[in-house]
């Protein structure tokens, strides 16, 4: 009787007492949660429950397993103590990870309710993205070490790799400098505010978005679909394009290269009609000059504006289609044009030879 009773009351107690304490915490969490709704902590920690349950399931097995005097138990008890040591470790890590994550997305929803900057919105984004990746990589590293301790092989391995550290440091340090390099900058983008997600950006000449930050690279999405992934330290290290720092608002130019005859009294006031029709212009403002001639053509310089990057392109596209369809349907002599007709001949002088720089009249050569 007293070998069955042993294991009933140890596994069943462990789990008894593991669902029963895990509920109480949700209770409390739930009843906390109702009553502080302008807060979401305390709704995200409950997903804190099954990492809960499982580490203190695996405690209690860990400190009464051997008491239910099993013959299997008593002879392997070293591998399964050793075993449950390592559940109880993992089981940690992904306790905290889940309590650092409520925290942090907790902090970022009060923010984001409460601030109507979207630039602030994407700087404190970024910063808690890296923080979060951060303090996984260091919880991660800190498991894997607490589990390699408990193998008393690895303890001597630990042992002598520790007693040539002078060596070993110095090796280490060259190989991983490129990305200890790429870490540091990934630091210097999140609390320096130089690019975050959701920034427009042009780098090596491709225009697009910003769409993940880690510790160690930075994907573009441009805006054909594609994904430019490059290092951290570029961004540290080279100039770019941030469209979106210090606003989304965009100016934008369109080019023309028209005939001296252009009407520009008519072009502004077309431009004009164009850009009321255009939703994508935020009616800030809006100008039409010459900026440039040449012997043959001219440039008229187009000035828009709109409330971001994407309505900067839809507003510069429309505007050049538009005016130069209009100059072609009703005013096609402003369009650029090459001279096609023959060079005057002046005659010869009597009596000497041409002057310089005039054309000699050729007799003609025909028959007759």
């Amino acid at each position: 009787m007293d070998h069955l009773l042993r294991p009933l009351i140890v596994f069943g107690g462990s789990v008894l007492l593991t669902l029963t304490l895990g509920w109480i915490v949700d209770l409390l969490l739930r009843r906390v949660d109702g009553r502080h709704p302008e807060t979401p902590l305390w709704g995200l920690l409950r997903r804190c429950r099954l990492p809960l349950q499982v580490l203190l399931l695996t405690s209690a097995l860990r400190g009464t397993y051997r008491q239910t005097r099993w013959t299997v138990i008593e002879t392997h008890h070293t591998g399964i103590g050793r075993a449950l040591s390592l559940v109880l470790i993992g089981a940690g890590a992904w306790l905290v990870l889940r309590i650092v994550s409520a925290a942090v997305e907790s902090t970022y929803a009060r923010y984001a309710s409460s601030t109507r900057d979207p630039a602030r919105l994407r700087r404190v984004r970024t910063q808690v993205t890296l923080i979060m990746r951060i303090v996984t990589a260091v919880v991660v590293v800190v498991a894997l070490a607490a589990i390699l301790l408990t193998f008393p092989d690895l303890r001597a391995v630990g042992t002598s790799m520790l007693a040539s550290a002078g060596i070993i440091g110095i090796v280490a340090g060259v190989a991983a400098q490129s990305t200890l390099g790429n870490l540091f900058a990934g630091f210097q983008i999140a609390f320096g505010d130089m690019v975050r997600i959701g920034d427009t950006v042009v780098v090596d000449g491709e225009w697009g978005v910003v769409e993940e930050i880690t510790l160690t690279f930075l994907a573009v999405r441009t805006w054909d679909e594609r994904r430019i992934t490059m290092p951290v330290s570029y961004f540290t290290s080279t100039p770019f394009e941030n469209w979106s720092r210090g606003g989304v608002q965009m100016t934008g130019t369109v080019f023309f290269q028209l005939d001296h005859s252009a009407p520009m009294r008519l072009m502004r006031e077309r431009l004009h009609e164009i850009l009321l029709e255009c939703p994508a212009w935020d009616g800030r403002t809006w100008s039409l000059a010459v900026t440039d001639t040449t012997p043959t053509t001219i440039e008229v310089r187009a000035v828009v504006t709109a409330k971001d990057a994407d309505d900067i392109w839809t507003v510069r596209c429309a505007v050049r289609e538009q005016l130069i369809g209009w100059l072609v349907e009703h005013h096609p002599y402003a369009l650029p044009r090459i001279a096609t007709e023959p060079g005057t001949v002046l005659p010869a002088p009597r009596g000497g030879r041409p002057a310089a720089g005039e054309a000699i009249e050729q007799p003609p050569t025909g028959r007759g």
